[in-house]
């Protein structure tokens, strides 16, 4: 059976990625979200198992002393972290595993996963991703300003990535994700049994 590949998007607050995530795996039926595991509280609207799976920091501290995480990072006083096994489980069965993570738990998965697919999701331009953060017209000027800064670090990781897709417009941005999809599936690994049985005529 085919292995799955491992696909990890990364971008910076306010670049759309759920927007298009959601648009890729509507259009990509063997492609699986992974659930992160995180210690903060659950929000009005979210769902254990779905958003997120809810732990303790207990729990999540037995999950990193038994290596069972695959990335993991604290922000803002909670933890969050990526679940090693259900992944490898998937992948296992030939299902393509989508991670939506920061660059830092990236970085970290290209080091562990050197086969993974990393993806960068920028705006057009950083002038229009200051303009989408303040446009929500809910979050404060100091914390538009927080996520800017954060912002800029980000994208100075985006050269570590293997692609960059520019979300100027949802369903250009989610094809531009399947076509890199496409083009890591004709890789000669992946096209090995057909160029075995073109040999054996």
């Amino acid at each position: 059976m085919k292995q799955g590949r491992l696909i990890v998007l990364s971008g910076p607050s306010g670049v759309g990625k759920s927007t298009v995530v959601a648009e890729v795996m509507r259009r990509r039926p063997n492609l699986r979200f992974s659930v992160s595991v995180t210690t903060r509280a659950m929000r009005p609207g979210e769902v254990d198992g779905e958003n997120y799976y809810f732990i303790t920091r207990e729990r999540f501290d037995e999950l990193l002393a038994r290596n069972a995480l695959l990335e993991h990072a604290e922000y803002v006083g909670n933890c969050y972290g990526t679940p090693e096994q259900p992944i490898n489980e998937m992948l296992s069965k030939g299902i393509d595993v989508l991670l939506d993570i920061e660059p830092c738990g990236a970085l970290q998965v290209r080091e562990r996963r050197p086969d993974a697919i990393l993806i960068f999701m920028a705006a057009p331009s950083f002038a229009e991703l200051e303009r989408r953060l303040s446009a929500r017209g809910d979050t404060p000027e100091q914390v538009v300003r927080e996520r800017l800064e954060r912002a800029s670090w980000e994208y100075e990781q985006a050269a570590r990535y293997d692609y960059v897709v520019v979300n100027d417009e949802v369903a250009h941005a989610a094809g531009e994700v399947e076509a890199i999809l496409v083009a890591e599936g004709c890789r000669t690994a992946f096209r090995g049994e057909v160029l075995q049985a073109t040999a054996a005529r």
